[in-house]
C-alpha cells in the first residue's frame, strides 16, 4: 500500500530532505535523571549515589550530562531544552525524576514516577511524551522510609500505594515536539485534569546551557541567554553562544549560533546561571562564582525568594513560568517554538498545523511497519516500544579530564569521533524497514520501563519481533491494569489501585 505523505519520514532518513544527521542533531538526548550516576561520580570510593543524590541535583550543577522533564538537546548537548512543573503543593519544583538508590529502595534502583514515551520517528521530526503529575503532595520522604522499612522483604512500596492518585486527582501532560526544519520546533504541552475539582498548575519551559566552562585549568567564556523581546505577542529568550568558547575535544568548530524560544504572552520571564549552589551544599563559608545560581527558579517559585534570579534578565539558565488553574475533567493548552530559523510572522499560531502534520507523517511511516495482522492495541504496543528505544542517551564521553574517568589512549581508536562527547547517539540499524535508535547504556535502573509505557498482557505470538530486535517478555497482567490498557493511554489512563 502507497502512501503518499508517508514515506516523507523515509525520505528523511534517505537524506531527500537534507542530510539525516542535520535532521538528528535535536533530539531526546538529556536523560530525565542525571544526579546518582557514575557519569557524575568523582568520588573517592566510587559510591555515585552518595556523592550527588537527588536533593542535591537541583544545586548543584551537572558536568556531563543534563536532565530534565521531556528533555532534548543538541547532539553535544550545548543548549537544553524541558519543562518542570509545580501543583502548588510540592516542596520541590518538578524539574527531574525522582526515583530511590540502592540504600533506600526494597529491590535496588527504582524510578518513583509514572512517565511515558508514546510516539516518535527515527528523525525525531515527531515526539510524543506523558507524565503523570499528582495534584496532591509529592511523598518523597514517605517513599523512601517505607521501602527501607521493609528491607527487601515483600514488594516494593510504589507511588500509586501511597494513595496520592486517589479519586483521579491528577494532572496528564502531554508534550509534543514536530521539527519544521532541522533547526526548528514547535512544541505543544496539553496538560488535562483528570480529577473532580479545579486544580492549579505551574509550567515553567525551562531553556539552559550545559556548564563547559568552569572544569579546566582556566575558566572559559561563557554563552548566555537574554530577553530579546517581551511584547503583547509574547516572550522571546535568545540563546546563543557565538563568543563561547567551543568544545575543545572535538576535531571540528562546534557551536549553534543564535537560538530563540519564543513563549505566548503573560508569563514570567525568569533569569540565573547553570551554576553550583556552594553555600546550600557546603556551607556558609563557600563561595558560589555567581550570586545566581542553579536553583533559582525553585527558591523563587516555592519559597518566594524573590532575590534568588537575577533581575538584568540574563544568564545561562531561563525560563517563562506560566500558571492556569484548570478545571475538573478539562484541559490547558501551551505552545512554543524552539528555532535557529529566522522566526515567521506566526510562530506560536503555526504550531498545531505544524504538530498535526508531523503526526500525520509519523502514522503513515509506522502503517508500513506494523505486521498486517496486527491488532490496534498491538500496534500501539510496537510503537510505544519504538518511541522508548529512539529515547535512549548517548554513551558516556570518554574525554574526561580526571584521570580517574579517562579512557587509555589504546582505547580511543574504539570509539567514533562523534561519541566522544556526550549529546551524540551512536545509530544502529534494528531490522529491515525498522526504525533506528540510539544506542549505548540506557538511562539507569530509575528509567521506568517507558517503552512499554505501562503494566500490560503479553503481546500475542503472531506479533513477533523483527530480526535484530531482543524484546523482555511481559507479565500477564489483568485487562485493567494499574495505570490502565495501553489502547487507552493516548486517552490519559487513570491510576487504579489494586484491591
Amino acid at each position: 500500500m502507497d502512501h503518499p505523505k508517508a514515506n516523507r519520514e523515509q525520505e528523511r532518513m534517505a537524506g531527500k530532505h537534507g542530510a539525516l544527521t542535520a535532521w538528528r542533531r535535536w533530539g531526546p538526548y538529556a536523560a530525565e535523571r542525571s544526579w546518582g550516576t557514575v557519569r557524575e561520580d568523582y568520588s573517592g570510593n566510587g559510591n555515585a549515589w552518595d556523592y550527588f543524590p537527588h536533593d542535591h541535583a537541583r544545586s548543584r550543577a551537572y558536568r556531563w550530562g543534563e536532565d530534565g522533564m521531556a528533555a532534548i538537546c543538541d547532539r553535544y548537548q550545548i543548549l537544553c531544552f524541558a519543562l518542570a512543573f509545580w501543583n502548588e503543593r510540592d516542596p520541590i519544583l518538578k524539574e527531574r525524576l525522582f526515583g530511590l538508590v540502592p540504600s533506600e529502595g526494597n529491590h535496588g534502583e527504582d524510578v518513583k514516577e509514572y512517565y511515558f514515551y508514546l510516539d516518535s520517528t527515527p528523525s525525531h521530526s515527531y515526539m510524543k511524551w506523558l507524565y503523570k503529575y499528582p495534584q496532591r503532595e509529592y511523598p518523597y520522604q514517605r517513599l523512601v522510609e517505607e521501602n527501607q522499612r521493609r528491607g527487601g522483604r515483600g514488594p516494593e512500596f510504589e507511588l500509586l500505594d501511597t494513595g496520592i492518585f486517589d479519586d483521579d486527582r491528577y494532572f496528564d501532560v502531554f508534550v509534543e515536539y514536530a521539527k519544521v526544519t532541522p533547526e526548528d520546533m514547535a512544541v505543544r504541552v496539553t496538560i488535562h485534569n483528570r480529577g473532580p475539582e479545579a486544580a492549579p498548575i505551574q509550567l515553567l519551559p525551562h531553556l539552559w546551557f550545559r556548564n563547559t566552562w568552569v572544569w579546566g585549568p582556566r575558566t572559559l567564556t561563557e554563552p548566555s541567554i537574554v530577553l530579546e523581546e517581551s511584547s503583547p505577542g509574547g516572550d522571546v529568550l535568545l540563546a546563543d553562544d557565538s563568543s563561547a568558547d567551543p568544545l575543545s575535544n572535538l576535531p571540528f568548530l562546534y557551536r549553534l549560533g543564535p537560538r530563540r524560544l519564543i513563549v505566548p504572552a503573560g508569563g514570567e520571564p525568569l533569569f540565573t546561571n547553570n551554576e553550583t549552589h556552594m553555600q546550600r551544599l557546603y556551607g556558609p563559608q563557600a563561595r558560589s562564582r555567581s550570586p545566581y545560581v542553579k536553583d533559582a527558579f525553585h527558591r523563587y517559585v516555592v519559597n518566594g525568594e524573590t532575590g534568588a534570579v537575577d533581575p538584568t534578565r540574563k544568564g545561562t539558565k531561563a525560563c517563562v513560568r506560566l500558571r492556569a488553574v484548570v478545571p475538573p475533567g478539562g484541559s490547558v493548552v501551551y505552545r512554543f517554538r524552539l528555532t535557529g530559523d529566522e522566526p515567521t510572522p506566526n510562530p506560536v499560531g503555526e504550531v498545531d498545523a505544524i504538530v498535526e502534520e508531523r503526526r500525520a507523517e509519523a502514522d503513515a511511516f509506522y502503517e508500513d511497519i506494523h505486521p498486517a495482522r496486527a491488532t490496534a492495541d498491538e500496534r500501539n504496543v510496537q510503537r510505544q516500544a519504538f518511541a522508548g528505544m529512539q529515547s535512549g542517551l548517548p554513551p558516556a564521553p570518554i574525554a574526561r579530564l580526571d584521570p580517574q574517568h579517562a579512557l587509555a589512549p589504546s582505547q580511543l581508536d574504539a570509539h567514533p569521533v562523534h561519541a566522544r562527547q556526550v549529546g551524540v547517539p551512536l545509530v544502529r540499524g534494528l531490522g529491515p524497514r525498522l526504525p533506528l535508535h540510539a544506542a549505548g547504556p540506557r538511562r539507569s535502573g530509575l528509567r521506568q520501563g517507558a517503552a512499554l509505557a505501562a503494566p500490560l498482557r503479553a503481546v500475542p505470538a503472531p506479533v513477533g519481533p523483527a530480526p535484530g530486535v531482543r524484546v523482555g517478555v511481559l507479565r500477564p497482567q489483568p485487562a485493567r491494569a494499574r495505570l490502565g490498557g495501553l489502547a487507552r493511554l493516548q486517552h490519559g489512563p487513570h491510576p487504579q489501585r489494586q484491591g
